[in-house]
């Protein structure tokens, strides 16, 4: 029964991370926590998988690897969109 817990736990952590990421936000620092939010329940998704099947932990390093690469380039673009346009509103921020 506690196998069943954890598993909705890591549903429940990846839903509510997506629904975050998907709401209308104003500041570009949320969705960057959002998306580290799902990035952190996918990696304990990983790590019970894992060890349930008793398999080597190595995917989970390149895995941690790689998603530090993306939160060290989200941040690099937030301090430069803050540098450049003085907030992270996706308002003043122009696609084009």
């Amino acid at each position: 029964m506690l196998i069943y817990d954890i598993w909705f736990l890591f549903i429940y952590m990846f839903f509510v991370g997506n629904l975050i990421f998907v709401s209308k936000n104003k500041h570009l620092l949320v969705v960057l926590l959002s998306l580290e939010f799902i990035v952190l329940s996918i990696f304990f998704f990983f790590l019970v998988l894992l060890m349930f099947i008793d398999y080597d932990m190595y995917m989970l390093m390149a895995f941690l690897v790689f998603s530090v690469c993306e939160g060290s380039l989200g941040l690099s673009i937030l301090v430069s969109m803050i540098r450049s346009h003085g907030n992270d509103y996706f308002q003043s921020f122009s696609m084009l």
